[in-house]
C-alpha cells in the first residue's frame, strides 16, 4: 500500500468513528438518566448551556441532546443542582430559568 492510500484510508476511519460518536451523543437521554439526575435533585436549567452541550430541548430543527445550535440557547436545558438554575449568571446578564425562554 502506497503511503498516499494509507494515509487516505486514516482519514477516513477516523472521520466515520467521528461521526458514529456524534450521532450517539446527540440520542434522547433515556429514561433511566433521567430518572438518576433527578433522584440526584438535578432540575432542568434552560439557557445555561454552551452550544452542543445541552441535555435535551434544542428548540425546531435539532433532535435533542448535544444539538443546542448557540451558546446559552433559551430553549435549550441542561441538568444542574437542585436549587441554583436561576441564580447561573451567563453572559449579558441574563438568568438561568425553570422554563424555555
Amino acid at each position: 500500500m502506497t503511503t498516499k492510500v494509507t494515509v487516505t484510508s486514516a482519514l477516513l476511519a477516523s472521520a466515520v468513528l467521528s461521526l458514529a460518536a456524534a450521532a450517539a451523543h446527540a440520542a434522547p437521554l433515556t429514561k433511566e438518566e433521567a430518572a438518576a439526575a433527578m433522584a440526584a435533585k438535578k432540575e432542568k436549567c434552560y439557557g445555561v448551556a454552551l452550544k452542543g452541550q445541552n441535555d435535551c430541548a434544542a428548540g425546531p430543527g435539532t433532535t435533542c441532546q448535544g444539538t443546542s445550535t448557540v451558546d446559552f440557547q433559551g430553549n435549550s436545558w441542561k441538568f444542574v443542582q437542585g436549587g441554583t438554575c436561576t441564580s447561573i449568571v451567563v453572559p449579558g446578564g441574563k438568568h438561568g430559568s425553570l422554563t424555555p425562554t
